[in-house]
């Protein structure tokens, strides 16, 4: 079987080989459109003394040129989609490869520093989970994703993610046509914004308004343009030219009857323009979403509530996307001159209002079939590059995070070290000792990453994982603020009072904890540690808290088996520090503080002297 990086490489060497025969295309099409140009201004030359029927002839160039422009667009929308399907490719190539980080979408909008974990377990930013998953081209597939990691969804909800995962994880032409849809994905439509104005009250419902309005600006337009074509006959043959009061009557009445609708039509068309900008990105990702075969349960129920009414949302999207581009035409100068009498902006204002009572309710789920589209895809494309990773096991017993060789999913494959953890109902607190760099914060941020994984659909970097629902919390990455004039072990012991509502909800808690409570003395930062992992514990929370002070160390002797002691250690080897980063039963022996300093250079008297 083709792995995912020969796969990648041999379709990204075809899509650059089809790439540079459109841009061969574009230049010499360039070039024959500057030709037909200069050959009929040269024919214009040539005929300034001919025959009147000889200038017929220019229709040749100009045909022509028409033909070439025409055929030209064609290869530059060739040539865009090929850059951004060549893109694809080497995107997924860099992640097969471990060269991501800083070339996808960093999903910085979607962290928010009170979220029990969003920064601690880095999923969002440069070098993120979201950053490493995310190949959604709209909003509505960003939001969706970015959620579906912010929060745990239902186990039975994640059952059927993983269905339509399995089903889309080998359709990797499917995922490169949703990717190549678009120039940007900050192109897309707000997806909040625009379901907000579907779900609007139509402004408009007289049809009989639309009827006289359309009549009275047609009729002014006949009267205008006859009263012109008399104007000009009258100055070159003489003839009697028409009466102006008809065009004058037209464009007093007119004018009044288009005061009368021009508030609620700004109103409405307004509206229209700041919800639909750039709807195109949204039809193409619905028409490829509609068009594509399904059979498992979930995608399938996604495409049969696209299926409603008869009319597929892609094409209704089209319909709405064609008037929000009449809508821009509005601010045209010679537009603006005659809108209060052709009724141009009231007439749009009407087709906006009869389209959003025909689609309107029906937007939002437009939007959520999208986004879920999306999501989904994501969470396959990683699993196709990631072959080696599984899909969890759910467990119907709580608490319990049985976990064989679990490593850290942004780790290169190559380095990450898998290890085995096994927390539940008779194991709910581990201390994890052990000296600088040996790999006690990344484990837990690896623990965390590969539940949050679990619980949104996708693949963990594990053997297997046998886990139950879980609220997660962590206090890995808790900082100071010198705005908000909060200390960093204030802002730590906030973190860990949420941890506490966390572990009264529902769903048990998997609490990760590093370093606790840093920023006091010895004897506080033990009873504090004893006195907040025990209430935890008592709740049904599980999880792990890592240090350096080996007094905690002593703190599962008192917990009558529910609590254990292990470790990380380092080895000396030809005078360097090593690490394999294996956890391993007890308590460390080892400490490298001052081995650490002195590889940087610091000057150490191991002696204590001066």
């Amino acid at each position: 079987m083709e792995s995912p990086a020969s796969a990648y490489r041999r379709r990204l060497a075809e899509n650059q080989t089809h790439l540079a025969r459109s841009r061969r295309q574009d230049r010499w099409l360039g070039i024959a459109k500057i030709v037909v140009f200069f050959a009929g201004a040269g024919a214009v030359i040539l005929l300034l003394h001919a025959r009147p029927l000889l200038w017929l002839l220019l229709l040749i160039p100009f045909l022509a040129f028409v033909a070439l422009l025409a055929a030209h667009e064609r290869v530059l929308q060739a040539v865009r989609a090929g850059e951004r399907v060549v893109e694809f490719y080497y995107r997924g190539l860099a992640r097969v490869e471990d060269r991501w980080a800083g070339t996808g979408e960093t999903g910085d909008r979607f962290l928010d520093p009170a979220h029990p974990y969003a920064r601690d377990l880095d999923l969002f930013g440069q070098g993120s989970l979201f950053e490493l998953l995310c190949t959604a081209r709209t909003r509505a597939g960003e939001e969706t994703l970015a959620r579906w990691l912010l929060h745990a969804s239902p186990i039975d909800e994640v059952r059927l993610r993983q269905a339509a995962v399995l089903e889309l994880r080998g359709r990797v032409e499917f995922r490169e046509r949703l990717f190549a849809t678009g120039e940007t994905v900050r192109l897309g439509v707000d997806p909040e914004k625009l379901a907000a104005w579907g779900e609007k009250r139509p402004l408009f419902h007289a049809p009989w308004a639309r009827c006289l309005t359309a009549v009275l600006g047609a009729a002014w337009l006949v009267t205008a343009f006859w009263t012109l074509v008399s104007w000009v006959a009258s100055g070159i043959s003489g003839t009697p030219m028409a009466p102006f009061w008809p065009v004058l009557a037209l464009s007093a009445v007119n004018y009044v009857t288009g005061r009368f609708f021009r508030r609620d039509a700004l109103r409405s068309v307004e509206g229209t323009e700041e919800a639909t900008a750039d709807l195109d990105l949204l039809a193409q990702v619905l028409a490829i979403f509609e068009r594509e075969p399904f059979e498992s349960p979930w995608l399938s129920s996604l495409q049969a509530k696209l299926a409603t009414g008869g009319i597929p949302p892609s094409h209704a999207v089209r319909r709405l996307h064609r008037i929000a581009e009449w809508l821009e035409g509005r601010h045209n100068f010679m537009v603006r001159v005659v809108d209060s009498y052709v009724f141009y902006t009231t007439q749009l204002a009407f087709a906006v209002e009869r389209w959003r009572a025909q689609f309107g309710p029906q937007i939002r789920g437009w939007l959520v079939a999208a986004g879920e589209i999306e999501a989904l895809t994501a969470l396959a494309g990683y699993a196709w590059e990631h072959p080696a990773d599984v899909l969890p096991e759910f467990s119907e017993e709580q608490p319990c995070f049985e976990a064989e060789s679990l490593a850290h999913p942004l780790l290169p494959a190559s380095r990450a070290v898998g290890n085995d953890l096994r927390l539940g109902r008779h194991a709910q607190l581990v201390i994890l000792s052990g000296p600088n760099m040996s790999g006690k914060s990344t484990f837990l941020r690896g623990i965390g990453i590969n539940a949050v994984l679990a619980q949104c659909g996708a693949p963990v970097r594990a053997r297997r994982l046998r886990i139950s629902p879980f609220t997660v919390g962590a206090s890995i990455c808790v900082l100071d603020s010198l705005q908000g004039g909060v200390s960093r072990f204030y802002a730590e012991i906030r973190r860990l009072k949420l941890l506490s509502n966390l572990a009264d909800g529902p769903v048990p808690l998997l609490f990760l904890l590093d370093e606790l409570l840093s920023g006091t003395n010895s004897h506080d930062r033990f009873e504090g540690t004893r006195f907040i992992v025990r209430a935890l514990v008592r709740r049904g929370a599980v999880g792990l808290v890592t240090t350096h002070d080996l007094a905690l160390t002593g703190i599962p002797d008192s917990m009558d088996g529910i609590a254990s002691n292990c470790h990380f250690a380092d080895q000396i080897e030809d005078g360097e520090l090593r690490f394999d980063f294996r956890l391993r039963p007890g308590v460390v022996q080892t400490s490298n503080a001052l081995k650490l300093m002195q590889s940087v250079g610091l000057e150490i008297d191991e002696q204590g002297g001066g």
